[in-house]
């Protein structure tokens, strides 16, 4: 399988552990960053993972923030992403078997490092049931696509500015 992750700065640490663990059981990984600990603005990774599982240029996408709210929600406002914000196996495998998520997060500063692998593993070993297409359809359409957003390098050139100029904190 294919798997897009990304993160903020707050948890590159624990994104690489991720990543590590995944290419250990043969996925090939698409990292779109960030790659250190310099601080950085978190939806450009919810929505750079969303466009390569959107586009099917990866199967699934793992996103993970320091509580993994602010970056599943970045990642969530895509068309065609069922992004799902867990904290255990049982939620991560609820996601994908009754609501079809192809993307999973997870704070990485609140869930242990070895809770982080196993919810991975969950999610990915699940399979969606197929009960659940009409709600699914509903929840879908729920937001429209906005073109502009999507592959679009500049897309976040407002907010970087003023990030650069501390307008925005962590």
């Amino acid at each position: 399988m294919k798997i897009a992750i990304g993160n903020d700065h707050i948890v590159t640490e624990v994104k690489i552990q991720i990543s590590d663990m995944l290419k250990s059981l043969g996925h090939e990984v698409i990292d779109v960053g960030t790659y250190d600990n310099t601080r950085t603005h978190y939806p450009i990774y919810g929505l750079k993972v969303a466009d390569l599982v959107r586009d099917k240029d990866a199967d699934y996408g793992v996103v993970l923030c320091g509580t993994g709210v602010g970056i599943s929600t970045a990642a969530d406002k895509n068309k065609g992403i069922r992004s799902a914000l867990v904290a255990d196996t049982t939620a991560a495998k609820y996601a994908k078997e009754h609501l079809n998520a192809n993307v999973i997060s997870f704070g990485g500063a609140v869930v242990g490092e070895h809770l982080a692998e196993e919810i991975v593993k969950t999610f990915l070993k699940a399979n969606y049931l197929g009960e659940d297409d009409e709600i699914i359809k509903k929840i879908d359409d729920l937001e429209p696509d906005n073109p502009e957003q999507h592959d679009n390098p500049n897309f976040f050139s407002h907010e970087l500015v003023l990030w650069d100029q501390g307008h925005y904190h962590d």
